[in-house]
């Protein structure tokens, strides 16, 4: 009876929480990795850009949710860029692991007035998981055999470019999905979620060591309506080609706007080709008082330099 109640518990799970069928975005996208937030930023930069991703959530409960991934994008000729992202994700007992291959393409509006605009389609692999091994001490009958199921899907994303302003709009999961193998009366086959991210990039002078980039994040899920926002801001300390950052991340649902989820301070530096980022999150929901937070560590390198003919990927 207990395995029934385990498997009952799980599904719920994965009805609620697992139907993204996506990496969890939380604030690692501001460790100056803007490919993992949009496919449209494959490419921009003289440098094959490699980030790695660890994130623990709500450390002190057992069985949290728990993260690793790996991205790298690179210029392909002077104005497109490819890019990958592999990933593998936990919770409790329900896994999912997958892979994204993404093709963008960057045009000049005005080149004298850094003005561009970049349009990018992504493939993705998903394979959700929900694995019983652990159940099997309880001698139930009932429980019997993992449940796995691999979803392709395609995602399309779109940025748009001026001075230091930008704005990033992108669709994740547009084909629906039907999954036979777990609930076909209950299980939801709308996996479509928007999301927007935009920002600003400010020095007083061109010569300033010191920026300001304000920036906003908003998440749109088309089969429940739910809806989240990050209020983001960081400064950074440049050092000639080097520079080190700190700020803060303040995530709320948007039907409970004085109510947040987490605060995150940040914090991250890039010495040479190399790259380190750190941000611990708060947790300000009932979780609260059974976990200490969850960290989020991003390493990064970025390897053989060239230099492209348009400004559109710089």
């Amino acid at each position: 009876m207990k395995g029934i109640i385990k498997i009952l518990l799980l599904f719920n799970l994965y009805v609620i929480n697992a139907q993204e069928l996506t990496i969890p975005q939380l604030s690692q996208y501001l460790s100056d990795n803007p490919f993992l937030m949009s496919s449209s930023y494959a490419g921009i930069g003289n440098y094959v850009k490699v980030r790695m991703n660890g994130l623990t959530q709500w450390v002190g409960v057992r069985d949290a949710p728990d993260t690793q991934s790996l991205s790298a994008d690179v210029r392909l000729g002077n104005r497109s860029g490819i890019g990958m992202v592999l990933y593998n994700d936990s919770n409790g007992e329900t896994k999912q692991r997958g892979g994204k291959v993404s093709f963008a393409h960057h045009l000049t509006i005005n080149k004298y007035e850094n003005h561009f605009f970049s349009m990018a389609m992504s493939f993705n692999l998903n394979q959700f998981r929900i694995d019983i091994e652990n159940f099997k001490d309880n001698n139930d009958q009932a429980v019997v055999d993992d449940r796995s199921s691999s979803n392709p899907n395609f995602d399309l994303g779109f940025l748009y470019r001026k001075g230091g302003f930008y704005m990033s709009l992108n669709v994740g999961n547009i084909l629906d999905k039907d999954f036979k193998k777990f609930n076909p009366i209950f299980e939801p086959n709308t996996l479509r979620n928007y999301y927007l991210y935009s920002g600003y990039k400010y020095r007083k002078t061109k010569r300033s060591d010191y920026e300001i980039e304000p920036s906003i994040f908003l998440q749109y899920f088309e089969n429940d309506n739910r809806s989240v926002t990050d209020l983001n801001l960081k400064i950074r300390k440049y050092d000639f080609m080097d520079y080190y950052y700190v700020g803060l991340t303040y995530r709320f649902l948007n039907d409970q706007l004085g109510t947040p989820l987490y605060f995150a301070p940040i914090m991250g530096l890039k010495k040479g080709d190399f790259y380190f980022g750190y941000s611990y999150q708060l947790v300000m929901n009932e979780i609260l008082g059974y976990s200490t937070g969850t960290h989020v560590l991003t390493l990064g390198i970025d390897l053989f330099q060239g230099i492209s003919n348009c400004t559109c990927t710089y």
